[in-house]
């Protein structure tokens, strides 16, 4: 907000927004909603605040429950290009296996008497628990090792399919179970079901709320899709929090924003709306 051209209230209206409103807004929706004059401007508000929605000295997952840990491609074929033509995005996914029983606890950022809302399940006694998504350039080992290092606690479960990448966990500090599953979907489904299902819902997201995104931008909305859904329980926190993330974060200038988000498969092409 530092500098900001937009009356102060456009800003909290969009930290209110984007952190209740369940599938997100686009910035389309936003721009409308709000009156404001030029897409890019609502597309920049939104992105700023998806900055805002990852805490700085953040806690490594997978302290208390294993973790499942699996790869992923966002993104499809690019209209207009031809058949074949791709631009998909590798995403690698962290999320923790946890008793459904533990969700319904309290939650210490809550006021007294106020209870989570319906979470829904999965079945099997258990739920998905907190949760990481990174962009990565490809699934080297040098690649996902340190993925994990930073966002997964020591002497954790970490479970991986049989990918080589993930070798040498057990090496780091983890408590390493790979199952080679080779596209078997009864063995994904019993190993590593909470990730699978969070990428599938992370597929659906962004192509109902934002019919599809660049490259470019995708960890912008990976960081509001994570905020959202370790928060899916107490939704009302979401709003606090963004604030607060938000003043101890640097100022982000358009100029600055778009010079780091912009990739070389993307110069002289105009971004995909958000």
């Amino acid at each position: 907000m530092h500098r900001t051209r937009q009356p102060l209230p456009v800003w909290f209206w969009a930290a209110y927004l984007v952190t209740t409103q369940t599938p997100g807004m686009s910035a389309l929706q936003f721009q409308r909603q709000l009156g404001i004059k030029r897409y890019e401007t609502a597309f920049l508000i939104l992105h700023k605040l998806r900055v805002a929605m990852v805490r700085p000295e953040r806690d490594r997952i997978g302290a208390e429950w294993p973790v499942e840990v699996d790869e992923t491609y966002v993104g499809g074929a690019t209209q207009g290009e031809g058949r074949g033509r791709h631009h998909k995005t590798l995403v690698v996914g962290m999320v923790e296996v946890m008793p459904r029983k533990k969700a319904l606890g309290p939650d210490p950022n809550l006021s007294t008497g106020q209870r989570p809302q319906h979470q829904g399940g999965h079945g099997r006694g258990f739920i998905a628990g907190r949760l990481r998504l990174q962009v990565v350039p490809d699934r080297k080992q040098e690649t996902l090792e340190p993925m994990v290092l930073a966002n997964v606690q020591k002497e954790a479960e970490v479970r991986t399919d049989g990918w080589t990448g993930y070798n040498n966990l057990h090496k780091l500090g983890y408590k390493h179970i790979a199952v080679p599953i080779r596209g078997d979907q009864v063995k994904t489904d019993q190993h590593l079901p909470m990730i699978h299902i969070v990428f599938g819902n992370l597929d659906a997201w962004l192509l109902g709320t934002h019919h599809g995104v660049s490259s470019a931008h995708l960890q912008g909305y990976l960081n509001e899709f994570v905020f959202r859904f370790n928060r899916r329980f107490w939704p009302m926190v979401g709003f606090e929090n963004v604030l607060k993330i938000a003043v101890q974060m640097e100022s982000l200038t358009e100029q600055n924003f778009y010079k780091t988000a912009r990739t070389p498969m993307e110069k002289g092409k105009p971004a995909l709306t958000g």
